[in-house]
């Protein structure tokens, strides 16, 4: 009796959570989004750029295979590499990087990974100076496919899957602890909101929350898994308390 008591006390705990998200349909097809300070932005399978403009995507005149908006920025690395950013009206290069994922979540600094996945970052300071050739982007010894940062910390996943945090990291120290710290689980990607919450999805497509973050353990305490899509799920991103996922056949969900 104990035991199917608390078989149906945990089957309720789950069901409970995925209620707690109410979810709709958004028109368009996507294979990342970014959202962040209010701004929601995407990419499709043509390298298209997009940003959600009252009730739909808006195709922008911007080609770029991941984008990523927030305190530092509207940022996008191309087909080749070459990462631009928005500045005075328009889309400029940055020059002397090659990134294939950028970030703009951290206390504006850039993160980026490099086509062989090396790691780097740029303060604050340099960041709002403009692109410049001569900007001192700081190398993070490791190795990531996707990095992320947050209010808090930054987040990456390696090839392996492994996920790691990196922490104390402040628009004045975009290299925070100077060294990256594993997390139990496996992730294909991961991303920090601007508010420090923390999702990412599996390798098997499994969507997950990170909980027990907070300014005093910012690595949090486990994953909590939520389900979005009935067919599997591809990128994710949380923004003022609306969550935006790309499910695996490029449909968009968001959820409140």
């Amino acid at each position: 009796m104990k035991v199917c008591q608390c078989i149906l006390l945990l089957f309720s705990h789950l069901f409970l959570y995925t209620l707690a998200w109410n979810c709709e349909v958004i028109p368009g097809t996507l294979k990342q989004i970014d959202a962040g300070l209010g701004i929601v932005g995407g990419v499709n399978n043509d390298n298209e750029v997009f940003l959600f403009l009252g009730t739909s995507f808006e195709r922008i005149g911007l080609s770029a295979k991941h984008f990523t908006v927030g305190p530092a920025g509207e940022l996008g690395a191309n087909s080749t590499n070459n990462v631009v950013k928005f500045v005075d009206g328009s889309f400029k290069l940055i020059p002397g990087v090659q990134f294939k994922q950028v970030d703009a979540g951290g206390d504006q600094i850039i993160v980026g990974v490099s086509p062989v996945d090396d790691v780097f970052c740029l303060n604050k300071d340099n960041n709002n100076v403009g692109p410049s050739s001569d900007a001192p982007w700081i190398q993070l010894a490791g190795k990531l496919k996707y990095y992320s940062c947050g209010p808090l910390s930054c987040w990456g996943v390696n090839s392996a899957g492994n996920v790691l945090i990196r922490r104390f990291v402040t628009g004045a120290a975009c290299g925070g602890s100077n060294v990256f710290e594993a997390v139990a689980g496996a992730l294909s990607m991961v991303e920090v909101a601007t508010d420090g919450n923390v999702f990412g999805i599996d390798p098997q497509g499994n969507l997950v929350q990170r909980f027990g973050v907070s300014p005093s353990n910012p690595a949090g305490t486990g994953w909590q898994g939520i389900v979005v899509c009935p067919n599997g799920h591809k990128h994710v991103t949380y923004d003022l308390g609306r969550l935006w996922v790309i499910c695996s056949d490029g449909s968009i969900r968001r959820c409140t």
